[in-house]
This record gives structure tokens, sequence and C-alpha cells, in this order.
């Protein structure tokens, strides 16, 4: 508990506190969501939108662990996560903050985007 209190601590204003990311090759860190939503944008406006905020675009994973703890936080919508498709670099996974599917749309595509921040487990 007492990581969780430092960690809610270091939250800036308007920013959320998502939880812990597990590392598989990397190391844990806490997620914390950035205030403010940026809608119909394309992949790479999405991308700079974050960039301009402080943070970056979530990964799948963390899109399922924001879908998980602060659905509350989204419009029930389309997201872009980060993460180009493995074999098919045209398209984008992103998340459905409205029925929590996963799924790739191309870059020009007009979603959401939210921003994110990543707090060493050693803060």
């Amino acid at each position: 508990m007492g990581e969780y209190m430092q960690i809610r601590g270091l939250l800036q204003e308007g920013e959320e506190y998502a939880g812990l990311i597990l590392g598989k090759d990397d190391p844990d860190y806490h997620l914390v969501l950035l205030p403010g939503d940026s809608a119909d944008v394309s992949w790479p406006t999405a991308a700079d939108w974050a960039a301009s905020r402080g943070g970056a675009l979530p990964t799948r994973r963390e899109l399922a662990l924001l879908f998980a703890n602060l659905r509350e936080s989204f419009q029930r919508d389309w997201y872009w996560s980060n993460e180009p498709h493995a074999t098919r670099a045209q398209l984008v996974w992103g998340q459905n903050f409205a029925s929590g599917i996963q799924t790739i749309y191309g870059r020009p595509y007009r979603g959401h985007a939210r921003a994110i921040r990543r707090i060493s487990t050693a803060a």
C-alpha cells in the first residue's frame, strides 16, 4: 500500500492512476492517464497530440488496463494505440471503449486519442 500512496502523490493535476503494468522483458511500471482527449484524429496526428501533452499513446496492454480500471474516463468510442500491426504496417491497433474489443484500422482512420505516462516502480 505504501508504494501506491507514493505514486498517488506523484500525480499532477487531472492525472489518473490506472494501475501497475507487469513487465514481460522490461521492468514493471505504473501507468498514468493524462487529462484531455483528442477526437477525430488520424494515427499520426494522435501520436503528435500525445507527445505535445508530454506523454505517449498507450500500448495494447495499457489500453486493456485502462479499459478495466478507468473505462468511465473515456468516451464510448475507439482509441488509438501506439502499436502498428506486426505484419501489416499500414494498420494500427486500437481499443473500443464501448465494447472492449481491440482491432486494427488504417493510419488515416479518424479515432480518439488519450495520452499516458509511465512511472518506474523504482520511483
